[in-house]
């Protein structure tokens, strides 16, 4: 029996983890497609990597410790050369690949015709190849770096990256992340970019609140609404509240304000998550759980705007990131 093509994608979706940046992602997902339809059957292996995920691959093979806690296993072989902070998976903007045997049960290793196929596919959809290094040849390793070096990755620097397909549907993650992650805090998507989180947002404001936005990924006044109008309705649902629902930011809105902060979960926490998103400060993962990445990127919001920086989502930040 044949592997089937969902199959591959839930399994990637689960390896690539919630911190991947999402054209990666989407992208990603799009090569095992292409190539399932060409017979060749790929899995990714990884994607996000923490840093002490990170430190426990360097450690393989040498005496290493990072953050005062030892990370030495010379049992085992030695895998990368890179340190915390010095992978491009720290960032979500790698991924490793292999193929699988035809029923989906073995995984396949040997870099045949098949496998440069699937590297002639990354090319299409805008993935540098480890095998165009100049020195280590990386055969699983694909990334997306938009031209930034790690120098500006570690500065804090993001790529503003695009899709190179049109796709119709949204990427959903496939299980719970591990833990959660300091943010990156990436630039405002710009117009006409059809960021695909964005996409994902508007698509979520259309099915639980039904706003009618047109799903093109591109953050505007009618998205910022919409987004209003939601916190309308979760207050007066969770709070009863008793606001109208206009999508018009107020007075009477900014009163029925409740805080929301670390360990919260639910729609109000989704609503701050896609709002910062938008907003130029990803919180990691939009998955209804204010926990490491909502905070950090709040409370550089917060710091942004000038606000007192208590890392906790009340009126002032509610006012500053909806009044505009």
């Amino acid at each position: 029996m044949t592997v089937a093509l969902q199959t591959l994608l839930d399994r990637s979706n689960k390896n690539m983890g919630s911190y991947m940046n999402s054209v990666v992602k989407a992208s990603a997902l799009e090569m095992i497609k292409r190539a399932y339809k060409e017979g060749i059957y790929v899995q990714i292996s990884s994607g996000y990597r923490s840093m002490e995920e990170q430190a426990t691959l360097y450690g393989q093979s040498r005496l290493y410790s990072y953050k005062g806690k030892n990370y030495s296993n010379l049992a085992k072989p030695k895998v990368t050369q890179a340190k915390p902070g010095q992978s491009i998976h720290n960032y979500g903007y790698a991924i490793d690949y292999f193929l699988v045997s035809d029923d989906g049960k073995t995984a396949l290793w040997t870099v045949n015709a098949k496998w440069r196929r699937v590297a002639d596919i990354r090319k299409e959809l805008g993935f540098k190849w480890g095998v165009d290094w100049t020195g280590f040849k990386d055969y699983p390793h694909l990334e997306m770096t938009g031209g930034l070096s790690f120098a500006q990755l570690q500065a804090g620097k993001r790529p503003n990256l695009t899709l190179k397909f049109k796709t119709g549907t949204e990427v959903v993650d496939a299980g719970s992340p591990k833990k959660e992650v300091a943010p990156e805090v990436s630039k405002k998507p710009s117009k006409g970019k059809g960021d695909i989180t964005v996409i994902s947002i508007q698509k979520t404001l259309n099915s639980r609140y039904r706003c009618n936005l047109i799903e093109d990924g591109i953050p505007g006044p009618k998205t910022k609404s919409a987004l209003i109008k939601a916190l309308q309705t979760e207050l007066n649902k969770q709070f009863n509240k008793k606001l109208v629902v206009d999508g018009k930011w107020g007075a009477k809105t900014k009163a029925a304000i409740v805080t929301v902060q670390k360990g919260a979960k639910g729609n109000l926490t989704w609503i701050l998550q896609a709002t910062l998103y938008i907003e130029g400060y990803n919180p990691g993962s939009l998955d209804s759980i204010f926990g490491e990445g909502t905070e950090t990127a709040l409370e550089k919001y917060q710091k942004a705007k000038k606000i007192t920086a208590d890392k906790k989502a009340g009126k002032a930040s509610f006012a500053e990131l909806f009044a505009a």
